[in-house]
């Protein structure tokens, strides 16, 4: 069965970091692409950066570019998300996902989700 758990969310200053970890099981992490999603109140589901299950490539959205790197261990099954100079419009929960297609930032492609880690930055 497939499980994806997010840890590391919380609330941070103005310009602090954050590292988020998405731990999966029930399956080999190398086989899949895995995507990292946002969910501000009242807002659509944001994808903002994946690691492609091919050749390990990325890809981040406009808005945090420069300040987010996503990685994966294979080892431990486990990618990450480091998030750096975080801003107030950064406030969402976090989710990771998994899907077998490449990199793409699209909700609607991922099939198995985690359930999601607060982040909130405020002073």
């Amino acid at each position: 069965q497939v499980h994806l758990v997010e840890s590391g969310g919380g609330l941070v200053q103005p310009g602090g970091s954050l590292r988020l970890s998405c731990a999966v099981s029930g399956f080999a992490l190398d086989y899949y692409t895995i995507g990292w999603f946002r969910q501000a109140p009242g807002k659509e589901r944001e994808g903002i950066s994946c690691i492609s299950v091919d050749d390990g490539s990325t890809d981040y959205v406009d808005s945090v570019k420069g300040r987010f790197a996503i990685s994966r261990d294979n080892d431990r099954n486990t990618v990450y998300l480091q998030m750096n100079s975080l801003e107030p419009g950064d406030t969402a929960v976090y989710y990771c996902a998994t899907t077998r297609w490449s990199c793409v930032l699209t909700p609607s492609t991922y099939n198995y989700w985690g359930q999601g880690t607060q982040v909130t930055v405020s002073s």
